[in-house]
């Protein structure tokens, strides 16, 4: 069985339609976040129990449960192309991040809530070693994993090749790439490639990426922790595209020194300077 512990990621996942098959609440559990689990799983009539301590920790052998534990059935995963409806479903560029063998869950999960924090789209994750959107990953990404859209596939490079036939840009964040992560244009369609926490990105997944870049940086260490790389280079991406350009000045001419205005104009005309 697959399960998600913690009272906000139980929330969450309830909000956003997560398959929960069962819930399990400790005795004398209280509280609104309490309150308001029971409310949500009787509105979408999701049985729950009011259980011993001892049992709770047979089921799930992990003390940050913080009372409630919930079973899940497997999260609905979706394909590429659906992951790139979505962007264009909301007027936007499509913007992914495509986990290349992210092996620790809390990173997985730091990762995701960023990615959700500034409007990414979805999620690539390989089938095999990686880690899996986990009950740990939802609980690290505070339940942002419930409402992210992911897309598993058996070859991330391929992967890749399909993105850029339908216009997608690749960007991978490489420690080693001589563009620093703030010259690159995210306005574009683009797929953000965040690689292993030892190794970074495969060769092969680097050779493919349109641009590489990293994040320059001072002191004895030459690179960062995965999650906090992806999430300023993810930032980033949402500066790029929520930027507000600035808004030139308006001069106003006045009447007397504008020799084509009518003694009939009721006021000035309005020259833009450059």
């Amino acid at each position: 069985m697959d399960f998600i512990a913690g009272r906000n990621p139980i929330i969450e996942a309830l909000k956003a339609g997560t398959p929960i098959e069962k819930i399990y609440i400790v005795r004398g559990a209280h509280g609104e976040p309490i309150n308001h689990i029971r409310r949500l799983a009787r509105m979408k009539n999701i049985p729950y129990a009011d259980v011993s301590q001892e049992l709770l920790d047979q089921l799930f052998q992990n003390s940050q449960t913080q009372g409630v534990l919930a079973v899940v059935g497997e999260k609905k995963v979706l394909s590429v192309d659906e992951l790139l409806e979505i962007g264009p479903a909301r007027n936007e560029k499509p913007f992914l991040v495509i986990f290349d063998e992210i092996e620790d869950p809390h990173n997985l999960g730091a990762l995701i809530r960023s990615a959700l924090c500034v409007g990414a789209h979805g999620g690539v994750i390989p089938k095999h070693h990686a880690a899996s959107v986990s009950p740990t990953v939802a609980k690290t990404s505070a339940g942002a994993s419930e409402h992210f859209p992911v897309a598993k596939v058996t070859n991330i490079a391929t992967t890749i090749d399909e993105l850029k036939e339908k216009g997608v840009w690749i960007v991978g964040a490489d420690p080693r790439a001589e563009k620093s992560f703030t010259e690159i244009d995210y306005t574009m369609p683009i797929a953000l490639v965040i690689g292993n926490e030892g190794k970074g990105i495969r060769r092969l997944v680097r050779e493919k990426c349109d641009f590489l870049v990293r994040i320059p940086m001072s002191g004895k260490f030459d690179s960062l922790n995965a999650s906090v790389a992806g999430a300023l280079i993810m930032y980033e991406v949402y500066r790029k595209r929520h930027e507000q350009k600035p808004v030139p000045e308006t001069t106003i001419v006045p009447p007397e020194e504008n020799s084509e205005l009518s003694v009939h104009d009721e006021r000035p005309s309005q020259n833009i300077s450059e």
